[in-house]
């Protein structure tokens, strides 16, 4: 997937990670380090916590004060153990949590000499496994109106091979966002992406009224064939970029103006009339490709004019997505150290369980997605036809 250049992100968009995204980060490195230290006390001891001493060669020496472990521009809260302990944490996070960097690692705490059990980091990955095994296998019951899916490449396993996460996120029926699935695919293939909707879809996925995504077509088809039903809306992130990347530099800024009247226009028809023009001006500059482009799929650009407005910031691009990986990314470089793709998908699955939780819920919360999901229609983000009634409601002026 081409990287995000040379066009400003959208402001309703989050193109600026939040502090809170931030806070939520430093949390899962202090929670997933804090484990790892914790399953290798418990492997040298050779007992869990509070189990019974018996014969052993040692004991958990209790926890201390807090203190603060810089950490690249950031620091982490850990209680402190001991000085050496608040290096190996710096260390285990700077190494990436690779299985490689751990011994040296906890060398440096436990001496040359120490004994250190190899199968500790592999206890580790396979807790994580089994959580992803989990959480895969949950039956789906909420109703989701709307879905999210991107697939996002993170550069694990064979170099070349064509792997990439697919991800789907959903708006359940009280307005929050939840991620539905993260599972391993190819290219972003329609078979991959069939295998993920119909295994949610098995697990009681009910057809989402709307599904926003980019221009990747293994994903459009995928739906025709899982989910027909499911209305699409492209992302207009994507779609600005693909135009612009067809503009000399000189055009560009102009370019960009124009794309975000089109998209920011309060009605369908305004944004028809800003489409016009901005068609009319690249055909005159000589730009007649980077039109073709702007016109393509125009309808799917502009599919979420039949939903709330309170809903629009949310669905005209998929940074809900983009967002969390890009908090994923900046935080850690694991992924792209792992040499199988398994272990890759069950670290970021962990990671982006704790990002997660930072999403911003929908506006209008569940009296607005009860509505929808009842039926309500809706033109230009205003109700038109009430479920209950069934009867044409009067448009606002």
């Amino acid at each position: 997937m081409a990287p995000y250049h040379d066009i400003a992100p959208m402001p309703e968009a989050g193109g600026v990670i939040p502090d809170t995204l931030e806070t939520i980060a430093r949390e899962g490195a202090r929670r997933l380090l804090a484990d790892a230290l914790r399953a290798e006390v418990d492997a040298y001891l050779e007992r869990p916590r509070y189990a019974p001493g018996g014969d052993c060669t040692g004991y958990r020496n209790g926890y201390g004060r807090e203190r603060e472990v810089g950490i690249g521009t950031w620091s982490v809260t850990v209680r402190r153990l001991s000085a050496e302990t608040q290096r190996l944490f710096a260390r285990l996070y700077l190494e990436g949590l690779s299985s490689g960097d751990f011994e040296p690692a906890f060398r440096q705490l436990m001496g040359e000499k120490a004994p250190l059990s190899g199968s500790t980091i592999l206890r580790l990955k396979a807790t994580w496994e089994q959580e992803h095994e989990a959480w895969r296998a949950r039956p789906i019951s909420a109703a989701y109106a709307y879905v999210w899916a991107d697939g996002i490449y993170v550069g694990a396993g064979p170099e070349g091979d064509g792997s990439c996460l697919l991800v789907v996120v959903g708006a359940r029926d009280d307005g929050r966002k939840e991620l539905l699935a993260i599972g391993l695919g190819y290219r972003e293939s329609t078979e991959s992406w069939a295998d993920v909707l119909r295994d949610l879809r098995d697990r009681g996925l009910r057809a989402p009224l709307l599904a926003v995504g980019d221009g990747a077509l293994g994903l459009w088809a995928a739906l025709a064939l899982v989910f027909p039903a499911t209305g699409h809306q492209r992302c207009w992130n994507h779609k600005a970029l693909n135009v612009l990347d067809r503009l000399p530099k000189r055009l560009r800024a102009e370019g960009r103006r124009r794309i975000a009247a089109i998209w920011s226009a309060s009605t369908r028809a305004l944004a028809e009339g800003e489409r016009d023009a901005t068609v009319t001006w690249l055909r005159g500059a000589g730009q007649a490709d980077a039109a073709a482009v702007l016109l393509r799929d125009w309808d799917a650009l502009v599919a979420f004019y039949d939903y709330p407005a309170e809903h629009w910031r949310h669905l005209r691009t998929s940074n809900v997505i983009e967002s969390i990986f890009a908090g994923v990314r900046l935080r850690t470089t694991v992924a792209k150290r792992q040499a199988v793709r398994e272990n890759a998908l069950y670290l970021v699955f962990k990671i982006v369980e704790r990002l997660a939780t930072n999403w911003r819920q929908l506006d209008g919360g569940a009296t607005l997605m009860t509505l929808l999901l009842a039926g309500a229609r809706f033109r230009d983000g205003l109700l038109v036809e009430h479920p209950a009634r069934r009867e044409d409601v009067p448009m606002a002026a």
